[in-house]
């Protein structure tokens, strides 16, 4: 398998992030330069799962795009808006990367 289209999964979930972690400045999309970024944000990574789409199937990409998202954002919130995070949530966060590991290790390949 390509690592191309991994690069392209990883981009698609960095922008998702992004846009997901710009939200609050929005303040209800009333405020134009984050409400911008957002938009972008969000066309950019779907623009992105369209193309990973095109290699990998697609409950791998969604599962990873989804996964890896909720993981990424739970985790910036922790370290920069100081959002707390107790320890039910630090092993929920752990079984969402082992689950996003073994659904991508253990795949079906669509092009085999």
């Amino acid at each position: 398998m390509d690592m191309k289209v991994y690069l392209i999964l990883f981009g698609a979930i960095a922008a998702e992030v992004c846009g997901t972690l710009l939200l609050p400045l929005t303040q209800g999309f009333t405020k134009a330069l984050p409400s911008g970024i957002v938009v972008v944000s969000y066309c950019l990574s779907f623009y992105l799962l369209s193309l990973s789409v095109e290699k990998l199937p697609l409950a791998i990409v969604y599962a990873s795009w989804a996964g890896l998202g909720v993981f990424s954002v739970a985790l910036v919130s922790y370290f920069f808006f100081g959002q707390h995070l107790n320890w039910q949530s630090v092993v929920g966060l752990f079984l969402i990367v082992v689950g996003v590991v073994l659904v991508n290790v253990y795949k079906v390949d669509i092009n085999a």
